[in-house]
């Protein structure tokens, strides 16, 4: 099975990691993950400014090109999926912006039919949590794994639609299939700072604390998380738990990461 595939830009240097173990457990699973062709960044931030278009326009045309595929369209990054799926929203949405969208698309366009799916997801809901678990070669028994979502994976809830943002259980679920115990605390879907840090490295480092120290005190072995920036944000700020993509993670249960017994 293909399926487009938008790696994003911080998977192509600070997040090589998630994007290789994405790439390696995908192709375990039967999942080809196909790079779109000439991507370019997503943006960073989904703006709510209705006529602010130009920063959205890489989103419409990854989106655009994985429609002209046949393909849902697969992110890893949180925040680049959260831009995309928030960008075909409002092509689903909003006549103005899409029609403002379509006059620079010219003489393309986009309808915002293509489907948006988060690597999660798409282990969930594609490839399945049977197969995942039967996939698995290095169960991870023994391990306490803390999943933390952050703000952008699930928020806002209407639009991600991927799990209930107050209460998920995609990544839990995914913890159990590969033979580890989820740990439930707190602070596990609450945000990290990174968007403040530059403004104030105090309060990020403060909220980054929070969460860690949550996990730690629920004795979690590990915190895993799907997003770059809050990654960079944990361990910045001196994480008492370490903190790993879910992808590596993965690779690890599937026999595809040479053993560091995290």
């Amino acid at each position: 099975m293909k399926l487009s595939y938008f790696p994003g830009c911080t998977l192509k240097n600070k997040a090589a990691d998630l994007d290789r173990y994405a790439r390696l457990c995908a192709e375990a699973l039967g999942v080809t993950l196909e790079e779109i062709e000439e991507w370019q960044c997503c943006g960073g931030v989904f703006t709510t400014s209705t006529d602010e278009v130009a920063t959205k326009l890489a989103s419409v045309r990854a989106l655009a090109d994985a429609k002209k595929q046949g393909r849902p369209l697969v992110s890893v990054c949180s925040a680049c999926h959260n831009v995309i799926k928030q960008t075909n929203h409002a092509m689903q949405t909003n006549a103005e912006f899409a029609d403002k969208v379509n006059r620079y698309m010219a003489p393309e366009s986009y309808d915002g039919s293509a489907e948006v799916v988060h690597y999660l997801e798409m282990l969930r809901d594609i490839v399945g949590l049977d197969k995942l678990a039967a996939a698995v070669k290095n169960p991870l028994k023994g391990k306490k794994i803390a999943a933390y979502y952050g703000c952008l994976l699930l928020r806002p809830g209407s639009v991600m639609a991927m799990d209930d943002p107050e209460n998920p259980r995609i990544m839990e679920d995914i913890i159990t299939a590969i033979g580890a115990e989820p740990v439930i605390y707190p602070y596990r879907n609450e945000c990290c700072g990174g968007y403040v840090v530059m403004e104030s490295p105090e309060l990020a480092g403060k909220m980054s604390k929070k969460v860690t120290q949550s996990a730690h005190e629920k004795g979690a072995d590990l915190i895993v998380t799907a997003c770059p920036l809050c990654r960079y944000n944990l361990v910045k700020n001196g994480s008492d738990t370490p903190v790993v993509y879910f992808t590596e993670l993965l690779a690890q249960a599937l026999g595809l990461k040479e053993g560091e017994d995290e």
